[in-house]
């Protein structure tokens, strides 16, 4: 009986299961969107009851997509959009309240007064990050500091928190009925919690923050048996892997070795750049975290550049504004004009992340004239991405010294040519798309099948990552130069906007 992997790719705007054989072909696959709940200005909501059916129901027209039947499956991989912070009750299974997604920024004041003055890297030594909505550990506070009966439980031992992977691998093993509260390496990495030196949670911070231990998961490595799933969908099927979203893509593209990168292009941009079982602290913007741990083998760390708003301002160009009907329109719209007509979209809609770490900075659009027209607007969005990606780059080649000259890329944005034309031009560098672009699902899947020894070793992983596309730089560097030195003059103009 032909075995396979089964991965589940929990994403900020919807729920995937990938189904995988042995060469890393996808044979199965099904995804549904989920809502996303806007309360207030800067508060970003999703209802996890409604995740988790998601996960159900995907997993179910997947295996069926696939004609294959649940004891077919060796393994689960999990993989989740990180930082998103569910606090429930162990007692009745139940949230608290919405999860908080990473790109909330209801925590601005509380970062503020723990940063002080001019502390924003208080817990760098520890953890790798610097003081900012974007991670837990601050919705984890104020979801206690803004519900009595958050608070209560949490003290009491009743409540129990979680990113959605530790909410997922909860319920899937038992929930209530003995489920296995866990998460691993990266995803702990993301909290502002976790020691990334001592892989363990930091006592210290734990006790500014007021957050008692109790209610947090158990750390494991990103490849090895962490649970048994009993819901009745894959019964009996192990859950032998868990990354969050850029680690796992990290590893789908198999960037196993120092200063290979990727770049994941979703709702916002994720580049990771591989810097060993030694971890570097930046000095220019960027976060150091774990890549991912592989069993009991030393930890693989990452600088990462962490973009909050990229395909997402596609999405608000066609929801907001109705520019487009649909996503994959951008292109057209903005190849229609021959360049961005002086115009700048900084789109700092939850402030700006790396470099800058700037939560008081909103979006802007800068240049305009009566000759701009919406097609300068959809191209200056789709050249934002190049730009703060270049950024990032700039950030990340200061800091290691390692001049990059490709940049592997996947994501739901790489398949717009105008885009990766134009990253390649800003970067100076080859962008490489490979053929599998699922490389975030396969990445869970890769670890997940490491782990039972469906794949024998990262090396016979490598076999399976092959090129589609390359894009290779045509701009002249005044060109390059003069249009990338606009865009910071752009960037500035965002900044102070929250005071």
């Amino acid at each position: 009986m032909e075995k396979y992997i089964a991965a589940i790719d929990q994403g900020t705007t919807s729920t995937r299961c990938l189904i995988f054989d042995h060469t890393g072909k996808i044979v199965g696959l099904s995804q549904k969107e989920h809502r996303q709940i806007y309360p207030q200005p800067g508060w970003v909501e999703h209802d996890p009851m409604e995740i988790l059916q998601n996960t159900r129901q995907v997993i179910s027209e997947a295996l069926m997509k696939a004609s294959i039947n649940p004891d077919q499956i060796e393994a689960i991989g999990i993989t989740n959009q990180r930082e998103t912070t569910i606090i429930w009750d162990k007692n009745t299974g139940l949230p608290y309240a919405n999860a908080v997604v990473w790109q909330d920024t209801r925590t601005t004041e509380f970062c503020n007064q723990l940063s002080g003055e001019d502390n924003q890297d208080r817990f760098r030594l520890q953890t790798g990050l610097p003081i900012a909505t974007y991670f837990s550990g601050p919705k984890i506070k104020w979801l206690m500091d803004h519900d009595p009966n958050i608070f209560t439980a949490c003290h009491s031992g009743n409540a129990l928190f979680g990113t959605i992977d530790t909410w997922l691998i909860w319920n899937l093993t038992g929930g209530i009925n003995g489920g296995v509260h866990i998460t691993d390496v990266t995803n702990a990495s993301r909290t502002l919690l976790f020691n990334i030196y001592r892989l363990e949670w930091d006592q210290d911070i734990l006790s500014i923050l007021n957050i008692p231990a109790n209610v947090l998961p158990k750390v494991a490595p990103s490849s090895g048996p962490l649970g048994i799933c009993i819901d009745p969908i894959l019964k009996n099927v192990p859950i032998c892997s868990d990354l969050g979203d850029q680690h796992a893509a990290l590893f789908g593209q198999t960037c196993f070795d120092i200063g290979e990168a990727k770049n994941t292009y979703g709702t916002g941009c994720f580049m990771l750049l591989n810097t060993g079982t030694l971890p570097i602290q930046s000095k220019h913007g960027l976060l150091t975290t774990i890549g991912y741990q592989i069993g009991n083998f030393p930890v693989v760390y990452s600088l990462e550049g962490s973009i909050a708003i990229t395909g997402a301002l596609v999405q608000w160009l066609r929801d907001n504004l109705g520019f487009i009907s649909s996503s994959a329109e951008i292109e057209n719209l903005a190849v229609s004009v021959p360049d961005n007509g002086g115009v700048y979209f900084v789109p700092a809609f939850s402030g700006l992340y790396a470099p800058y770490w700037r939560s008081d900075a909103r979006g802007v659009i800068v240049g305009l004239t009566r000759f701009a027209n919406k097609a300068h607007i959809a191209r200056a969005a789709l050249e934002a991405t190049a730009f703060q990606t270049r950024e990032v780059l700039d950030a990340m080649q200061n800091d290691t010294g390692v001049h990059l000259k490709a940049l592997k890329v996947d994501g739901g944005m790489v398949i717009n040519s105008l885009l990766m034309q134009f990253q390649s031009d800003i970067l100076n560098v080859t962008v490489s798309k490979p053929k599998i672009n699922e490389t975030t699902s396969l990445g869970a899947a890769f670890a997940a099948g490491l782990a039972t020894g469906y794949w024998s070793s990262q090396s016979d992983l490598r076999t399976f990552w092959q090129m589609d596309k390359e894009w290779h730089p045509s701009m002249d560097e005044q060109q390059r130069e003069m249009l990338y030195t606009k865009w910071k003059k752009a960037v500035s103009k965002s900044f102070d906007w929250l005071t």
